[in-house]
């Protein structure tokens, strides 16, 4: 729902205004509506971060007293088309193939979750591609300063400024078309190549019960940046140790294979040739399933055909004998197609060449996308996470 609420949100600011959301290099209209969450999800990420808690009345209190909060909004395009909002994290690789596997196991519940995590850690999987990324100041704040960002975060408080240099203090920042003094893009890009565990950009530290700290603990609510997190091909032993820091309070990025950066934009395409063998496969699977389907069924129109057949036991037993020898072709053929039981999970699979990404719990469309952060576009109804060592 709070997805909804957000693209509603922002499209509706750019439409009043005559901004193009499709445009990855304009800057977004700032929106002059509060949304307000009370926490219902399965990790309820966004009111954990912006509020320490994902309690219903802490945050229905924030709704009445009408607390503020800004907030920084991502925007995803493929080639010069918007695919998505978020606010929390997209990533791709690991978090793409759990997310996939637990949508085949939608039964399970909020167990799914962890036995799709189970299964594709087994699988030990890593994907080839090229991130480019377009650096933050470095001088301002890193993903490495072992900060945290609480109620009143100077970073964030001094990066209005910064983000809106032309906006005017004596008047209201929302009623001002501020899109065409957009300058973020530039500077120089810096690229990336290898094999990857995962890949993910995260807006805000993304923490939640299960992990306090987050993806990145160290990132800014409203600065105007995200954390670009590479994590490389390792050992499974290795990446299990970067999983499991994320639930105590050890540095998940003092790892050789983990790098993290503080970015203003990515993009991320595939190495020459990846996508076309992955769509040949994808192709040929879905022919065989088909073959194998049109196969049964014409066998079954066959018998039927003629209902005088039906009268002969030596016909009809031939015939259901025949049709149950094709029906057990098809099984077989068909078998090699579907996903696999729900003991061997994806680990019984043929190794994948591409992944999906994972976009605040949903699957994107498309595998090489840009994504771009846009300061405080948005405001939700919180404080931010108060500090504990203040009286």
């Amino acid at each position: 729902m709070f997805s909804e609420l957000l693209h509603g949100v922002i499209g509706r600011t750019q439409q009043e205004v005559g901004v193009s959301e499709h445009d990855p290099t304009v800057m977004l209209q700032p929106c002059d509506l509060h949304i307000g969450i009370i926490p219902a999800g399965s990790t309820d990420c966004v009111c954990f971060t912006t509020m320490g808690i994902n309690d219903p009345v802490t945050s229905t209190l924030h709704i009445i007293i009408g607390d503020s909060q800004p907030l920084d909004v991502c925007s995803v395009h493929y080639q010069s088309t918007l695919v998505r909002y978020f606010v929390s994290m997209v990533g791709y690789g690991f978090y793409g193939d759990v997310l996939a596997e637990s949508e085949r196991h939608r039964w399970m519940g909020p167990l799914r979750y962890d036995y799709s995590g189970c299964m594709v850690y087994l699988c030990n999987r890593s994907y080839p591609g090229q991130v480019q990324y377009l650096p933050a100041d470095s001088h301002i704040s890193s993903p490495r300063d072992n900060t945290r960002c609480l109620s009143g975060c100077r970073v964030c408080s001094e990066s209005k400024e910064r983000l809106f240099p032309h906006f005017n203090s004596s008047s209201s920042l929302y009623s001002a078309n501020v899109s065409q003094y957009s300058s973020e893009l530039e500077g120089e890009w810096v690229t990336i190549e290898g094999r990857f565990k995962c890949i993910s950009l995260t807006c805000m530290s993304s923490s939640c019960p299960r992990s306090p700290k987050g993806l990145s603990p160290s990132a800014h609510l409203a600065d105007g940046t995200a954390d670009l997190i590479l994590v490389r091909e390792a050992n499974p032993l290795g990446f299990l140790t970067y999983l499991h820091r994320h639930t105590n309070t050890q540095d998940q990025f003092d790892l050789p294979f983990v790098e993290v950066y503080r970015v203003k934009a990515v993009r991320f395409s595939l190495p020459p040739g990846e996508g076309e063998e992955e769509e040949e496969e994808e192709e040929e699977e879905e022919e065989e399933y088909e073959g194998a389907d049109r196969e049964i069924q014409a066998s079954t129109e066959s018998v039927l055909e003629d209902p005088e057949k039906l009268c002969c036991s030596n016909i009809a037993g031939h015939s259901q004998q025949h049709l149950a020898e094709r029906k057990e072709r098809g099984n077989v053929a068909m078998s090699r197609v579907k996903r696999p039981g729900f003991v061997c999970g994806p680990c019984c699979t043929k190794p994948r060449s591409v992944s999906v990404w994972n976009c605040d719990g949903e699957i994107l469309p498309h595998t090489e996308i840009s994504c771009r952060v846009h300061g405080q576009l948005v405001r939700l109804f919180a404080r931010g996470i108060e500090d504990s060592t203040k009286p």
